[in-house]
């Protein structure tokens, strides 16, 4: 009969879409304007929707620096479903930090190092994550400020955008 032999006692380092330390920062409540769940995630970055000041979505091929509103936070307050799925729902309320520092979600294949900018992914499947490769996406008024965390997550420094 087998045994667990290693107890993880770690916590993960980050949570897409949570607050990185408490440095001061600005939250403001808009609604998931993508109508299928599962597409708007927790900690990816989000852009002015068909309502600006009302709704975001999730960047597509068009998306300019001037629409990104900010990082799609989490409250801590959503379930997961029977699959295991934690999802934002069509016109649900979320949280999106306008300026502050925060863990969010990047590609598997991202390593930034401090002090980096930060450009936010329009295309792809990846569309929304944030790197640091100037080709991948559109610059944003941000940095890469550790090391990535556990996972495809690394801490950002939001500076005020130009929209604000």
């Amino acid at each position: 009969m087998a045994g667990q032999m290693n107890y993880g006692f770690q916590t993960p380092r980050g949570i897409a879409g949570s607050l990185y330390d408490l440095a001061p920062y600005e939250i403001v409540s808009r609604l998931n304007g993508e109508v299928t769940p599962g597409v708007m995630l927790f900690g990816m970055g989000a852009v002015i929707g068909d309502v600006p000041g009302v709704n975001v979505m999730v960047p597509e091929t068009d998306a300019t620096a001037a629409e990104f509103e900010g990082v799609i936070m989490t409250g801590f307050t959503n379930q997961m479903n029977m699959a295991g799925d934690v999802n934002i729902y069509p016109q649900q309320t979320v949280g999106i930090l306008r300026w502050g520092n925060a863990w969010v979600r990047i590609p598997d294949d991202v390593a930034p190092d401090y002090g980096e900018d930060v450009f936010l992914i329009i295309t792809g499947s990846d569309a929304g994550k944030f790197t640091n490769d100037s080709a991948a996406g559109i610059s944003i008024n941000a940095r890469f400020i550790d090391k990535p965390g556990t996972g495809s997550i690394a801490p950002i420094q939001i500076f005020n955008q130009k929209n604000a």
